[in-house]
């Protein structure tokens, strides 16, 4: 980090407000090595009139002490697009980035390492959803948001898992039709069919950290831990879902520990989210399933300094593509807005 960045008197006395918000999931002793680098974001950030958008993956010091805005990813963009910042920095992965640029074709969008992916982006292009669209015609393509431009850009309206059911509902109406297509989450695209009297056609895609779960799993956590409450995430498959208590989005997840604050609760989903939420609601029992999004965490306080310092590495999009595919979010976005979290100055 260099002499610079050394945890000095005036870097505690700034950052002590922020180890507060932390100190329920970050060791004290741990403190020294991250404040440094915080301050360091904060001031740069200042500096270059950027903001940091943090997913609800981010590790808590990322989430809770340099992010300007958190939430879910399609949100975040979109909140990001409204301020007044020449520069994003997305603290997330690369389809994210993506969206953010759609959404703000005239700021520049950096992510902090370019490797930082996601296996339900990975797991479909373009050319195979104009297959798709061959193979099913008159059928409209519902694209979730994990994805790559390319493919939104060749779909009819994108969703969230916040706004799935709706937009399905709404689109097969629009076209007057009982079945959609819907990429490339298999087990979102099942969840959906079987909130709604909509057939789907899917992809074999999943997400690497939500298929982990099993429903035997679920019921291991209920044996140990009596008077549980299980909160999953809609990409988890049918059955692990069909074992929770409540399961949605990760706005929804947070709002129902926000509202119904459970004694004790799992959220079957990426671990560093119940850090996130454990800081917020200390007085709460978090029994943390520790599957962790190796994508998410390529993204580090490390590499978004090193992302301020030299404007690094910047996301650009296909005009010709970005306006396709900005038509099926704006379709979707005319829908529902998911959740999105504005962080205190």
């Amino acid at each position: 980090m260099g002499v610079e960045l050394a945890y000095t008197a005036e870097v505690a006395k700034a950052t002590a407000p922020l180890y507060r918000k932390v100190a329920h999931v970050i060791p004290e002793i741990e403190w020294p090595v991250f404040a440094p680098v915080i301050a360091e974001i904060n001031r740069l950030k200042k500096e270059k009139n950027a903001v940091i958008l943090g997913h609800n993956y981010m590790t808590p010091e990322i989430f809770h002490c340099v992010s300007d805005f958190v939430g879910d990813s399609l949100a975040l963009a979109r909140e990001a697009a409204r301020t007044d910042a020449k520069v994003i920095v997305q603290a997330g992965v690369h389809f994210m980035a993506e969206t953010s640029k759609i959404l703000s074709p005239d700021k520049t969008v950096l992510i902090p390492d370019m490797r930082a992916g996601c296996s339900l982006a990975a797991s479909i292009t373009g050319a195979d959803v104009r297959l798709l669209k061959q193979k099913y015609p008159g059928l409209p393509v519902v694209t979730y948001v994990n994805t790559s431009a390319d493919v939104k850009a060749e779909s009819d309206v994108c969703c969230t898992s916040s706004n799935a059911v709706a937009v399905v509902e709404e689109i097969a109406r629009e076209f007057g039709v009982d079945t959609v297509i819907m990429i490339p989450d298999k087990y979102l695209a099942q969840n959906v069919a079987n909130l709604t009297g909509v057939k789907v056609i899917t992809w074999e895609g999943a997400c690497e950290v939500h298929e982990r779960f099993t429903a035997a799993e679920i019921r291991d956590y209920r044996k140990a831990h009596p008077g549980i409450v299980v909160l999953a995430h809609p990409e988890c498959p049918p059955e692990v879902v069909a074992e929770a208590d409540f399961a949605g989005s990760t706005a929804a997840l947070i709002d129902y520990v926000g509202k119904h604050r459970p004694h004790r609760v799992v959220m079957v989903t990426e671990c560093s989210m119940s850090d996130n939420v454990a800081a917020e609601y200390p007085d709460l029992e978090f029994v943390r399933p520790c599957n962790l999004c190796p994508h998410m965490k390529r993204i580090t306080l490390d590499n978004i300094l090193h992302a301020l310092q030299t404007m690094t590495t910047e996301v650009t999009v296909d005009p010709e593509i970005s306006v396709r595919a900005k038509k099926a979010i704006d379709r979707m976005l005319a829908v529902k807005l998911p959740t999105v979290t504005k962080k205190a100055a």
